[in-house]
């Protein structure tokens, strides 16, 4: 009997997503998007242009004996302790030295103390110590009431004005501490960014094969890069940022936001191969791509945050200025690609050089990258073991880490405050530049001859000043001068014995109590603080992204495995960072050539932006991964189609994000030096030994174990889906 009933209907197709709906209508809309982006951009930069804040270091931390010390001459002190000091060197050489020159010098301390800002500003030949035994160099302390490296650039146009007649009169006029961070000329950022901007086309021509779909990337990042910044310039009025933030981020912004839009737009152009609707494509694109894209930039921001568990505001900033850029560039690439696309529509192979990154070289998919993924399937034990050994090499040297503070001495002799320090430590001796004030409370019955003595006696002083009561008495000051250079490990030294031993000794009994304050002090205790917070970021860095790894891929094995990996990534990169500035290998080479010290804060730096970036990465990787495990429920075929499909995408990513951290070795400041290398060398690790080798090599190795999940965590955890599904 035939059934002539009417067929049940089909199942209604599911709504799309907003994600979906979000990307699709950037596409028919392309002008509207473009125009908003341009609106946003050009208000964004009048708004900052009118009322963005200036970036100036604030190493400060509330509660430490430095900083107490600081507040005490602050509260206490007269015109000659208070505000922020900044010396001025004076050197010329021939008979009678400076002394021939004193009418001119005393016409240009003139001119400094009528400057705006200005304290008071020392006679050197009034002042005990302040000229040379020689008579060639001599030290003018000027005291502001501000930090004078936030003026602004005009402000040593007016300095150079009021020393005019000085160095018209002969004397070489250099500026130390602050004014001469001030008077720097620019780090070469700028042509940093070009150079990595050029070198980002020339990789995705490569890579993407056709001009139109190269262009799209860098248009992208390049428009969220300058609204990010016009941004954090609005931020820097209401917030303080050290001034490495904006560098910082615009490292971050342009290298995440180029690889933001490569990896949505490599996934749209697969799609407009099966669907023919660019602007379907593009939505869909966004709607799983996109969903990657937004996870792996939470991910970063998330790292980032994580700096503001240090308790160190300084820090927590840095990293916040970081993740201001990378959230826009995130927003950009979700918004303007998109856009982009639904622009060129068909035609976004247009004016191919070559075959595209995302297209297989021959057909069944047996490319390179599933033939690599087979090699790795049959010997997992023999990948797994060599790229530890590997990781486990370079990552050595970071055993012997020394923390420290980069000093002038370190920067380029281009740089007036590094001329300054070299004619500091010529005439007076390396420990002039990193002199420590002791600032005693209460000193009551305690003979300032007795603290002279034992100031005086400790191993590695060189000189110590008379001690000094302030006009009111309620502090003793003395200056202590070691016989090492600030970035020394012998001046660090010195202080310990002063704070451990001697200070304690002098004051038994006397109800008074000592600070060691200024500049070298603050440094050292800055790096003790950072040194001993670093562990907790570790923790705090490691468990939020666990968490988030274990609710996107529903594995705690998976999550587990991500975490140790990028650990290892992370020692490899340090140990480059410690052979290359602080043992010297190489440092020559990019403009460090003698051995300096790690900066207190760059390995707490690199650890949450380095964490962050792997998780990129781990998030494009695992997504495919898992895409095909849930279709197949075949382990080595899911790793297998999982890198296959990812790997050359990952590749040309990784060799953007390395070329713009490594362009930012032009830089003349040392510490962005560190962080360029040193994020540029764990991105090459990444890519390659951790994501190729190591990622696979376990996940064959753990088989079916890779995706196991208690139920009852499962229950608990909330549902967050890298990619989604292609609706």
């Amino acid at each position: 009997m035939i059934d002539s009933s009417p067929a049940p209907p089909a199942p209604p197709r599911p709504r799309p997503g907003l994600l979906h709906r979000a990307g699709r209508l950037c596409a028919r809309r392309p002008w509207w998007v473009l125009g908003v982006w341009l609106l946003v951009a050009l208000a964004a930069l009048g708004a900052d242009r009118a009322f963005g804040g200036t970036y100036e270091d604030d190493f400060s931390l509330p509660g430490t004996s430095a900083q107490t010390g600081a507040d005490l001459l602050q509260e206490h002190g007269s015109d000659g302790v208070r505000g922020t000091s900044s010396q001025i060197v004076l050197h010329t050489e021939g008979d009678g030295g400076l002394s021939g020159h004193r009418d001119a010098v005393r016409d240009t301390l003139g001119e400094l103390r009528a400057l705006p800002g200005v304290i008071s500003v020392a006679d050197p030949f009034a002042t005990p110590g302040a000229v040379s035994a020689d008579g060639d160099t001599a030290l003018v302390t000027v005291r502001f009431a501000e930090n004078p490296s936030g003026y602004g650039k005009s402000y040593v146009d007016q300095v150079d004005g009021a020393v005019s007649g000085l160095r018209g009169d002969g004397v070489q006029v250099e500026y130390g501490g602050p004014l001469g961070q001030l008077a720097r000329p620019e780090s070469g950022a700028h042509l940093s960014e070009v150079i990595g901007f050029a070198t980002a086309v020339l990789v995705l021509l490569v890579g993407f094969g056709s001009v139109a779909a190269a262009g799209f990337p860098l248009l992208t990042a390049l428009v969220g890069l300058v609204a990010g910044l016009a941004v954090l310039g609005l931020l820097a009025g209401v917030f303080s940022f050290g001034a490495a933030a904006p560098t910082l981020a615009t490292m971050m912004g342009l290298g995440v936001g180029i690889d933001y839009a490569l990896f949505l737009i490599t996934r749209y152009r697969r799609l407009l191969r099966d669907l023919g609707d660019p602007a379907e494509a593009a939505g869909r694109a966004v709607a799983t791509s996109g969903r990657a894209v937004i996870v792996a930039a939470l991910t970063v921001a998330l790292a980032l945050g994580g700096l503001y568990a240090s308790g160190v505001t300084f820090i927590g900033t840095l990293g916040a200025a970081a993740a201001v850029t990378v959230l826009v560039a995130a927003v950009a690439a979700l918004t303007l690609a998109p856009a982009l696309l639904g622009i060129v529509g068909r035609n976004v192979d247009r004016w191919r050089v070559r075959t595209p990154v995302d297209e297989p070289d021959d057909e069944g998919g047996a490319d390179a990258w599933h033939r690599w993924g087979a090699a790795i399937g049959r010997r997992p034990w023999l990948f797994l073991l060599t790229g530890v050994l590997a990781l486990g090499v370079l990552a050595v040297p970071a055993a012997g880490m020394r923390l420290g503070h980069v000093d002038a001495g370190a920067g380029p002799t281009g740089h007036t405050d590094r001329r300054a320090y070299d004619l500091v430590s010529d005439g007076f001796g390396p420990g002039t530049n990193g002199q420590v004030t002791v600032v005693v409370e209460r000193p009551g019955s305690l003979d300032p001859r007795e603290l002279y003595d034992a100031l005086a006696a400790t191993p590695g002083v060189a000189h110590v000043s008379t001690p000094a009561a302030t006009a009111d008495q309620a502090l003793l000051t003395a200056t202590v001068t070691p016989d090492s250079g600030p970035q020394d490990q012998a001046t660090s030294e010195v202080l310990d014995r002063l704070r451990d031993d001697t200070l304690p000794d002098v004051l038994a009994g006397t109800g008074a109590e000592a600070h060691l304050t200024g500049t070298t002090a603050a440094q050292l205790t800055f790096r003790d603080v950072v040194r001993d917070r670093l562990p907790v970021i570790i923790a705090v860095v490691v468990a939020a992204a666990f968490l988030l790894l274990l609710t996107v891929f529903r594995s705690l094995l998976v999550a587990l495995k991500a975490a140790l990996l990028n650990l290892l990534s992370i020692a490899a990169a340090y140990g480059v960072v410690v052979a290359v500035f602080q043992w010297g290998w190489g440092g020559a080479l990019f403009g460090v050539p003698e051995p300096v010290p790690v900066e207190s804060y760059v390995p707490m730096m690199m650890f949450a932006i380095v964490f962050g970036l792997s998780m990129d990465y781990e998030v494009f990787l695992l997504s495919r991964v898992r895409e095909a495990w849930l279709a197949s429920g075949d382990n080595r075929l899911s790793v297998a189609e999982g890198l296959a499909g990812t790997a050359r995408v990952i590749t040309c990513a990784a060799l953007i994000m390395t070329s713009v951290f490594f362009a930012f070795l032009l830089s003349t400041n040392v510490v962005i030096k560190m962080l360029a290398l040193g994020l540029g060398v764990s991105v090459v690790v990444d890519a390659t030994v951790v994501r190729l080798v190591l990622v696979p090599a376990t996940m064959f190795l753990l088989g079916r174990a890779n995706w196991w999940l208690p139920r009852w965590l499962d229950r608990v955890l909330p549902r967050l889906d890298a990619e989604g599904v292609e609706q």
